[in-house]
């Protein structure tokens, strides 16, 4: 009987005979590339620094200037209140300074700020320690503003940059000195007179009311360059057209 033939294939033995050839022409395509360093993100130590530290213990500060309101132990959230103002200053100046602005920060701290502000109003305003109408324009603003911003972003996929303007900065000044002297009248009565703080409450829904239309015309005017031409009616498309190739 003729032996049997063994089935052709790669076995070890022809693995090894074809070693040669792959290697010779692993040799043709060079060094083989090296796997890239593990660790390659954003380190922790980078995104915590010290102004977003700040920022995160003034969120956290809320809480704790919430629960000092319930208890009555107005000088103590007072002194919260003031620290966590102090801290909104300080992440900014050291920022700048030390040039360690981050994108989280940018986010951040505006959040922080209005979380803060809006929790305080609303507390307040249960308490009928400011007016009702103070405490609505104050959250009304801030709620128009956000919900604008998204509704521009789902009409046009874009991110509009939100560049704070005057009136926005004088207009958390306001709020902040007027929270602060609301805390100021519930812990020593005698230490801010009523008609100081009815001033300061009608200046302050004056400029936040101003600030809000600022942000609206702002936001409108914005669309109207970074709106799709599907979203403009056809008469309109040809007439922006024509003006930008005149303003070209």
């Amino acid at each position: 009987m003729a032996p049997a033939r063994r089935p052709r294939g790669r076995g070890v033995l022809s693995g090894r005979r074809g070693h040669g050839h792959g290697a010779r022409a692993a040799q043709g395509r060079g060094a083989a590339p090296q796997a890239p360093p593990r660790g390659g993100g954003t380190s922790v130590l980078t995104v915590l620094n010290i102004p977003n530290f700040l920022t995160l213990l003034r969120i956290v500060a809320i809480p704790l200037f919430l629960i000092l309101l319930e208890d009555f132990r107005y000088g103590e959230a007072l002194a919260v209140f003031v620290a966590a103002g102090i801290t909104d200053g300080l992440d900014g100046a050291i920022a700048r300074l030390t040039h360690t602005k981050t994108t989280l920060g940018a986010y951040l701290d505006p959040a922080a700020d209005k979380l803060l502000l809006l929790s305080a109003f609303i507390a307040l305003g249960f308490m009928h320690a400011v007016p009702r109408w103070l405490a609505v324009v104050v959250i009304s603003r801030d709620v128009v503003i956000v919900l604008g911003y998204f509704l521009l972003f789902m009409l046009t996929q874009r991110t509009m940059q939100v560049q704070p303007s005057v009136f926005g900065k004088l207009s958390t000044f306001l709020q902040l000195t007027a929270v602060a002297l609301v805390l100021v009248s519930l812990w020593r009565a005698d230490l801010a007179r009523e008609p100081v703080r009815v001033v300061v409450f009608y200046v302050t829904g004056a400029i936040t009311a101003v600030s809000g239309l600022q942000y609206m015309y702002r936001g409108l005017a914005w669309f109207a360059l970074a709106a799709p031409p599907t979203a403009l009616e056809p008469g309109q498309r040809t007439d922006d057209a024509a003006a930008r190739r005149r303003r070209a």
